[in-house]
């Protein structure tokens, strides 16, 4: 078997390419021909080096309209079948990815992997307020605990409003074709929270529409499989390695250019290469 360290450029490009198109562990082995554990390692190796690497460079953003949200997953098992022993520990059941995305520029400045509690929230918040370089405005759902946490990051200086959905019965929950769709939302209201946000721009469709691209391109968040994590760090790599490619890659179909490249975060086109080869040591990357 070919360790991690010795497989080929070319080979190690082939397994996170197939990876970041969404597809899972064991269709990257039988595509590309590599080992079940190296296909199952290097995602960890080549995430926690685009975490760091982000980390870095977003900062100073010149963002201006900015939707958050968080979407749902779980791992190792659901949370109705968490071992005992494990109860109430971090990575076992529910876990919630914060999000956030500028709707001019497309870019996820940062995202957070954690509960979906008042404490996750602000940590996110405060995380996303520090890479910002001038006043945003900033739109979320009608979540309670986004009111301290905005509050805790930002203070007054931001225009912040909330757009709070109502929806209406699930229907009947035993029938397919409602039990795994959602409530029909019957219309929404827009909340100004702090300071003058403009109502038009008062949206969360981007980071909602984000949330697919995560389950789309991302086979550990494709519902009704199994194809969820196993363990909490390589869920956090896979979701680095999702937004490396989304940022620097992957070209915007509206924006004709990756969002890292439209915000100013980049000068060029990234290549798999280039993310691969971040794992490597700052050496060896642009």
């Amino acid at each position: 078997m070919v360790s991690m360290n010795k497989l080929p450029i070319e080979r190690r490009c082939q397994v996170i390419a197939a990876l970041v198109e969404g597809n899972s562990i064991r269709s990257t082995v039988r595509m590309t021909g590599v080992a079940k554990n190296t296909v199952t390692n290097l995602p960890v190796s080549v995430g926690r080096a685009c975490a760091r690497y982000q980390h870095e460079v977003m900062k100073n953003l010149p963002c201006e309209h900015i939707q958050v949200d968080e979407i749902w997953c779980f791992c190792h098992s659901k949370q109705k079948n968490v071992p005992e022993a494990h109860q109430g520990e971090k990575g076992y059941g529910d876990v919630w990815t914060f999000t956030a995305i500028e709707s001019r520029t497309k870019l996820v400045p940062c995202w957070l992997v954690g509960w979906r509690d008042g404490e996750h929230a602000t940590v996110f918040i405060r995380d996303l307020a520090g890479r910002l370089a001038n006043r945003v405005q900033l739109t979320t759902d009608g979540h309670k605990m986004y009111l301290e946490a905005v509050e805790a990051g930002f203070g007054g200086e931001i225009d912040y409003a909330m757009l709070i959905k109502h929806y209406g019965s699930d229907g009947d929950r035993t029938q397919p074709e409602t039990r795994y769709s959602p409530g029909e939302c019957n219309g929404s209201e827009k909340v100004t929270v702090t300071g003058n946000p403009d109502p038009l721009l008062v949206s969360t469709s981007y980071v909602e529409r984000q949330n697919l691209t995560m389950r789309m391109r991302m086979r550990r968040f494709t519902r009704l499989t199994n194809a969820f994590s196993k363990k909490l760090e390589n869920l956090e790599c896979a979701i680095a390695l999702h937004f490396m490619h989304y940022n620097f890659v992957r070209c915007h179909q509206t924006l004709r250019m990756p969002p890292a490249l439209k915000a100013g975060v980049t000068d060029h086109l990234w290549t798999i290469e280039e993310v691969v080869r971040l794992a490597d040591g700052p050496e060896n990357s642009n």
